[in-house]
């Protein structure tokens, strides 16, 4: 049962971590055009082919949250001696985030 909460969290952090966080934007930009509207800056998947399937993938959280798991589950399987430490050390900082954003929450940061 440890090792759903171990997976899930480490999961939700690799997804956070695709999906939104500054550090891995370059990674998104190729999927993706600005558009402006009203001084709003909006990324809209690009409009076709491989770009364009891998931009909606990276705009749904819930559908890459399901690839992620799904690797993770597989490098745990294939290759546990390297996995297992990735998928732990992902875990942790899932931990830490979740704490630091009700921290942030409860002094209104």
């Amino acid at each position: 049962m440890e090792m759903i909460l171990i997976f899930g969290l480490a999961s939700f952090r690799l997804t956070r971590l695709i999906v939104f966080d500054k550090i891995t934007e370059w990674l998104r930009s190729p999927f993706f055009e600005e558009l402006i509207e009203e001084g709003e800056i909006y990324l809209v998947p690009q409009k076709s082919g491989v770009r364009r399937w891998i931009g909606e993938l990276l705009s749904c959280y819930w559908c890459t949250g399901i690839w992620t798991s799904a690797i993770l589950l597989a490098v745990y399987v294939f290759i546990p001696a390297f996995g297992l430490p990735v998928i732990l050390g992902l875990a942790i900082a899932a931990v830490g985030s979740i704490i630091e954003s009700f921290i942030t929450k409860g002094l209104g940061d």
